[in-house]
């Protein structure tokens, strides 16, 4: 029954899901080494961060 009132009290929280967490690897291309970019960006622009 615990579950059930948890899952209720959840379903008006939809705020905090519209983010996420991206994370990018680059390459460099003067000596070859990765680094990573990470960015909280909204749905709708994820496509947008990677095409860059």
């Amino acid at each position: 029954m615990a579950k059930k009132a948890v899952a209720t009290l959840q379903s008006g929280k939809t705020d905090g899901r519209t983010y996420t967490k991206v994370i990018k690897m680059l390459k460099n291309p003067v000596n070859g080494s990765y680094s990573f970019e990470e960015k909280m960006v909204h749905n709708d622009s994820v496509k947008e961060f990677f095409k860059n």
